[in-house]
């Protein structure tokens, strides 16, 4: 099993890395580019595992590239306010 596999795995992995960047020091800036090329790999690469991964992959996959831009930076926010580490 991977992170990939379980959504709540997923989003705490996430946020264990969103916060070492941001004590890293990683700007607002950095981390949302850095959200739009992890989502752009993903949809690009890998199998959604679950429901919720089906879903983003398939607005990713209709979105223009501000829109996908947009998708990424409402992940990074949905994992500042949901995720566990």
């Amino acid at each position: 099993m991977t992170v990939l596999d379980n959504w709540k795995d997923w989003e705490d992995f996430l946020a264990d890395r969103l916060h070492h960047a941001q004590n890293q020091g990683m700007n607002e800036g950095v981390v949302s580019d850095l959200a739009y090329q992890v989502g752009d790999y993903l949809s690009k690469n890998v199998d959604p595992k679950n429901e919720q991964q089906r879903t983003l992959s398939d607005l990713w996959s209709v979105a223009s590239k501000d829109e996908q831009q947009a998708i990424a930076n409402v992940m990074v926010k949905l994992i500042q306010n949901n995720g566990s580490r």
